[in-house]
């Protein structure tokens, strides 16, 4: 029995300390081997439902029998399209062993199934804990530290599959959520779970994200800022700092809005031979954040500039940014009194649906009434 439950990977051994992973292992041959043996061999699946639940009630002062036999009844209950129940029994297994991995991934499996995504995500924080939990132990005595670190990387792969499963299955439940509160809730919790997770940039952006929506800048600029710790040339999160600093009124806000933006626009090298659409999507936005950040300082005959250049990227790549970019341009050439190119690019923006469409008309309007009062 004890060779076909790790062959199966049911996991309980004994810890070196009381956090490490949890498996399952019952030694051949006493009575809970017997009956859970018997069990696994029944093939008609009534009956065997039955053996396993015979197993929880008579052995139930062993915990790894337990877990065993109710996460056995879970799968059951899972084969039969009874996920409520699958995810029922494999708690159970869980308040018996809840530092086990491979219960942790089915019951998270379970969870995709039933399209619970809170659940998902409490199965995979714990997962992400339990993990953590390896570099935790203590040394036992009279292991030196060459075979301590060795055993506690064995640990690190045999779990490594498990971990990076719960770790995609966080992401996707981030990913999924619309609600920035709800996601942001969700990324507060992935966090310390997945440290130096794979997903660290992506989780960073949704943060961002999230954090505009909520119009929590301050925070948002605290992740932003320490994401490009990491990975100092993201375009996302340039452009995402960039544009907040351009709304921010705080003393200095708009030299680091103006900042950020060149910085993008450094990195998108868009006029590189080998600029896809991403990459000139994003200097088209970096131009026009820089152009508007330049003209909040009064500096319009650059931020005009800056704002051609931006619609010149952007035009066919995203018809929201062009039109903001090109109402934005508009006003530049207003207060330039550069009338002609104002009423030729607002009346562009003018034909865009969107939110900038009727504010567009709205300042078409001006430019064309102060052109006839000028005549």
């Amino acid at each position: 029995m004890k060779r076909c439950l790790f062959l199966a990977s049911f996991l309980l051994i004994a810890s070196i300390t009381i956090a490490q992973l949890q498996k399952i292992s019952l030694p051949a041959g006493t009575p809970e081997d017997k009956a859970l043996q018997a069990a696994s061999n029944e093939p008609d699946a009534q009956k065997k439902l039955a053996m396993y639940q015979d197993v929880v009630q008579q052995f139930g002062s062993n915990p790894g029998a337990v877990a065993f036999a109710n996460w056995q009844i879970s799968q059951l209950y899972q084969n039969a399209a009874d996920l409520d129940k699958a995810l029922e029994f494999g708690d159970k297994a869980l308040a018996a062993t809840p530092r086990n991995l491979d219960i942790l991934v089915s019951q998270a499996n379970i969870a995709q199934q039933k399209k619970d995504n809170a659940k998902v995500l409490d199965y995979a924080v714990r997962g992400g804990q339990a993990y953590g939990s390896i570099g935790k132990q203590t040394k036992p005595d009279g292991m030196s530290d060459q075979d301590f670190a060795s055993h506690l990387e064995d640990e690190r792969n045999e779990a490594k599959n498990s971990y990076e499963f719960l770790e995609s299955a966080a992401f996707n439940v981030i990913a999924s959520e619309n609600d920035a509160k709800a996601r942001m809730s969700h990324i507060e919790s992935f966090t310390p779970a997945f440290p130096n997770s794979r997903f660290d940039e992506q989780v960073a952006s949704y943060a961002m994200v999230s954090l505009s929506q909520l119009k929590d800048n301050q925070r948002l600029i605290a992740y932003g800022e320490k994401a490009l710790q990491t990975n100092p040339n993201s375009l996302p999160t340039l452009l995402l700092l960039a544009g907040t600093f351009a709304d921010d009124p705080k003393p200095g806000s708009l030299n680091k809005a103006s900042s950020y933006a060149q910085k993008a626009i450094e990195v998108a090298k868009a006029d590189a031979p080998d600029a896809d659409r991403s990459r000139k999507l994003s200097a088209g936005v970096a131009h026009s954040t820089l152009g508007y950040a330049l003209m909040k300082q009064d500096k319009t005959q650059a931020g005009a500039a800056e704002l051609k250049s931006g619609a010149t990227l952007l035009k066919g790549l995203d018809d929201q940014q062009y039109a903001i970019t090109l109402y934005r341009l508009g006003y530049a050439y207003a207060k330039l009194n550069k009338v002609t190119e104002a009423r030729e690019v607002l009346m562009e923006a003018a034909k865009i649906p969107g939110p900038v469409q009727q504010m567009s008309q709205d300042l078409l309007t001006k430019v064309n009434a102060a052109r006839a009062k000028a005549k």
